[in-house]
Protein backbone atom coordinates (compact mmCIF):
# COMPACT_ATOMS: atom_id res chain seq x y z
CA UNK A 1 0.00 0.00 0.00
CA UNK A 2 1.40 3.40 -1.01
CA UNK A 3 1.43 6.10 1.65
CA UNK A 4 2.83 9.59 2.08
CA UNK A 5 5.30 10.55 4.76
CA UNK A 6 3.98 12.73 7.53
CA UNK A 7 5.17 16.23 8.33
CA UNK A 8 8.17 16.34 10.66
CA UNK A 9 9.27 19.65 12.24
CA UNK A 10 12.38 21.03 10.60
CA UNK A 11 15.12 22.15 12.99
CA UNK A 12 14.59 19.21 15.34
CA UNK A 13 17.58 17.19 16.52
CA UNK A 14 17.50 13.89 14.67
CA UNK A 15 17.43 10.80 16.88
CA UNK A 16 20.63 8.89 17.47
CA UNK A 17 20.83 5.16 16.82
CA UNK A 18 23.07 2.12 16.62
CA UNK A 19 22.11 -0.69 14.24
CA UNK A 20 23.68 -3.68 12.52
CA UNK A 21 25.04 -3.10 9.02
CA UNK A 22 23.85 -5.90 6.74
CA UNK A 23 27.03 -5.59 4.65
CA UNK A 24 29.65 -5.86 7.39
CA UNK A 25 27.65 -7.48 10.19
CA UNK A 26 29.01 -4.78 12.53
CA UNK A 27 26.98 -2.40 14.65
CA UNK A 28 27.24 1.15 13.36
CA UNK A 29 26.07 4.35 15.07
CA UNK A 30 24.84 7.68 13.77
CA UNK A 31 27.65 9.38 15.70
CA UNK A 32 30.22 7.25 13.89
CA UNK A 33 28.66 7.62 10.42
CA UNK A 34 27.55 11.26 10.42
CA UNK A 35 29.25 14.03 8.48
CA UNK A 36 30.22 17.47 9.72
CA UNK A 37 28.68 18.86 6.50
CA UNK A 38 25.45 16.93 5.86
CA UNK A 39 24.00 13.53 6.71
CA UNK A 40 21.28 11.78 4.71
CA UNK A 41 19.26 9.11 6.48
CA UNK A 42 17.18 7.08 4.03
CA UNK A 43 14.51 4.57 4.93
CA UNK A 44 14.76 1.93 2.19
CA UNK A 45 13.91 -1.73 1.69
CA UNK A 46 14.36 -4.34 -1.03
CA UNK A 47 10.86 -5.28 -2.17
CA UNK A 48 9.22 -1.87 -2.69
CA UNK A 49 8.73 -0.83 -6.34
CA UNK A 50 9.17 2.85 -5.32
CA UNK A 51 12.63 2.06 -3.92
CA UNK A 52 13.56 -0.12 -6.92
CA UNK A 53 12.51 2.75 -9.20
CA UNK A 54 15.15 5.15 -7.79
CA UNK A 55 17.97 2.78 -6.78
CA UNK A 56 20.36 3.28 -9.74
CA UNK A 57 20.07 7.09 -9.59
CA UNK A 58 20.30 7.04 -5.77
CA UNK A 59 23.59 5.12 -5.94
CA UNK A 60 24.90 7.60 -8.53
CA UNK A 61 23.82 10.63 -6.47
CA UNK A 62 25.28 9.17 -3.27
CA UNK A 63 28.65 8.58 -4.93
CA UNK A 64 28.67 12.18 -6.19
CA UNK A 65 27.86 13.70 -2.80
CA UNK A 66 30.04 11.34 -0.75
CA UNK A 67 32.94 12.95 -2.64
CA UNK A 68 31.68 16.33 -1.32
CA UNK A 69 31.73 15.18 2.31
CA UNK A 70 28.08 14.18 2.67
CA UNK A 71 27.30 11.01 4.65
CA UNK A 72 24.57 8.60 3.50
CA UNK A 73 22.98 5.99 5.77
CA UNK A 74 20.29 3.57 4.58
CA UNK A 75 17.97 1.97 7.14
CA UNK A 76 15.60 -0.92 6.43
CA UNK A 77 12.76 -0.92 9.00
CA UNK A 78 10.59 -3.67 7.49
CA UNK A 79 9.53 -6.90 9.18
CA UNK A 80 11.40 -9.67 7.32
CA UNK A 81 9.04 -12.33 8.67
CA UNK A 82 6.20 -10.76 6.68
CA UNK A 83 8.49 -9.70 3.79
CA UNK A 84 11.39 -12.19 3.48
CA UNK A 85 12.88 -10.14 0.60
CA UNK A 86 13.75 -7.53 3.26
CA UNK A 87 15.82 -9.91 5.43
CA UNK A 88 19.40 -8.97 6.36
CA UNK A 89 20.72 -11.67 3.99
CA UNK A 90 18.75 -10.17 1.11
CA UNK A 91 19.76 -6.66 2.17
CA UNK A 92 23.41 -7.72 1.83
CA UNK A 93 22.74 -9.28 -1.60
CA UNK A 94 20.92 -6.20 -2.95
CA UNK A 95 23.53 -3.78 -1.56
CA UNK A 96 26.32 -5.80 -3.19
CA UNK A 97 24.49 -6.16 -6.51
CA UNK A 98 23.76 -2.44 -6.73
CA UNK A 99 27.10 -1.34 -5.28
CA UNK A 100 25.66 0.64 -2.38
CA UNK A 101 28.43 3.08 -1.37
CA UNK A 102 26.78 3.55 2.04
CA UNK A 103 25.94 1.32 5.01
CA UNK A 104 22.61 -0.52 4.86
CA UNK A 105 21.40 -0.89 8.44
CA UNK A 106 18.70 -3.24 9.70
CA UNK A 107 16.21 -1.71 12.15
CA UNK A 108 15.21 -5.05 13.66
CA UNK A 109 13.12 -3.59 16.50
CA UNK A 110 11.73 -0.81 14.29
CA UNK A 111 12.55 1.66 17.07
CA UNK A 112 14.58 3.90 14.76
CA UNK A 113 11.77 4.21 12.22
CA UNK A 114 9.36 5.03 15.04
CA UNK A 115 11.75 7.62 16.53
CA UNK A 116 12.03 9.33 13.13
CA UNK A 117 8.30 9.16 12.44
CA UNK A 118 9.02 7.31 9.19
CA UNK A 119 5.99 6.06 7.28
CA UNK A 120 7.25 4.75 3.95
CA UNK A 121 10.10 3.59 1.78
CA UNK A 122 11.83 5.48 0.28
CA UNK A 123 11.77 8.39 2.75
CA UNK A 124 14.63 10.89 3.12
CA UNK A 125 15.89 12.95 6.06
CA UNK A 126 18.78 15.44 5.68
CA UNK A 127 20.55 16.82 8.74
CA UNK A 128 23.13 19.57 8.95
CA UNK A 129 26.48 19.27 10.73
CA UNK A 130 24.72 19.77 14.08
CA UNK A 131 22.35 16.88 13.25
CA UNK A 132 19.36 19.22 12.95
CA UNK A 133 16.75 18.29 10.36
CA UNK A 134 16.79 20.61 7.33
CA UNK A 135 14.98 18.44 4.76
CA UNK A 136 12.40 15.68 4.96
CA UNK A 137 10.61 14.20 1.99
CA UNK A 138 11.04 12.59 -1.37
CA UNK A 139 13.97 11.94 -3.70
CA UNK A 140 12.16 13.66 -6.57
CA UNK A 141 8.73 13.73 -8.24
CA UNK A 142 9.24 10.49 -10.20
CA UNK A 143 7.26 7.42 -9.19
CA UNK A 144 6.77 4.09 -10.95
CA UNK A 145 4.51 4.67 -13.92
CA UNK A 146 4.20 8.47 -13.84
CA UNK A 147 6.65 8.93 -16.72
CA UNK A 148 8.84 11.51 -14.99
CA UNK A 149 12.59 10.88 -15.11
CA UNK A 150 14.40 9.87 -11.91
CA UNK A 151 16.78 12.75 -11.15
CA UNK A 152 17.05 13.09 -7.38
CA UNK A 153 16.37 16.78 -8.00
CA UNK A 154 14.74 17.55 -4.65
CA UNK A 155 17.33 15.76 -2.53
CA UNK A 156 20.07 17.30 -4.67
CA UNK A 157 18.64 20.82 -4.18
CA UNK A 158 18.56 20.34 -0.40
CA UNK A 159 22.16 19.09 -0.32
CA UNK A 160 23.43 21.81 -2.65
CA UNK A 161 21.84 24.51 -0.49
CA UNK A 162 23.20 23.02 2.72
CA UNK A 163 26.72 22.70 1.27
CA UNK A 164 26.55 26.30 -0.02
CA UNK A 165 25.37 27.61 3.35
CA UNK A 166 22.06 28.85 1.92
CA UNK A 167 18.50 28.04 3.05
CA UNK A 168 17.15 24.67 1.95
CA UNK A 169 14.43 25.18 -0.71
CA UNK A 170 10.71 25.12 0.07
CA UNK A 171 8.19 23.72 -0.33
CA UNK A 172 9.38 20.29 0.65
CA UNK A 173 7.15 17.53 -0.71
CA UNK A 174 6.30 14.43 1.30
CA UNK A 175 7.78 11.11 0.30
CA UNK A 176 5.47 8.63 -1.40
CA UNK A 177 6.19 4.94 -1.22
CA UNK A 178 5.35 1.58 0.25
CA UNK A 179 4.12 1.69 3.81
CA UNK A 180 6.62 0.45 6.37
CA UNK A 181 5.82 -3.15 7.22
CA UNK A 182 5.37 -2.95 10.99
CA UNK A 183 5.62 -6.07 13.11
CA UNK A 184 2.18 -5.29 14.47
CA UNK A 185 -0.63 -3.61 12.61
CA UNK A 186 -0.30 -0.56 14.85
CA UNK A 187 1.05 2.32 12.82
CA UNK A 188 2.99 4.75 15.02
Amino acid sequence: MAVYSREIPLGMQIPSFELEDALSGQRRSLQELKSERATVIMFLCNHCPYVKHIQPKLVELAREYLAKGVSFIAVNPNDPEAYPEDSPENMRRVAQELGYPFPYLFDETQEVARAYGAQCTPEFYVADGELRLVYHGRFDASTPGNGLPVTGQELRAALDALLAGTPVPYPQHPALGCSIKWRTQEVP
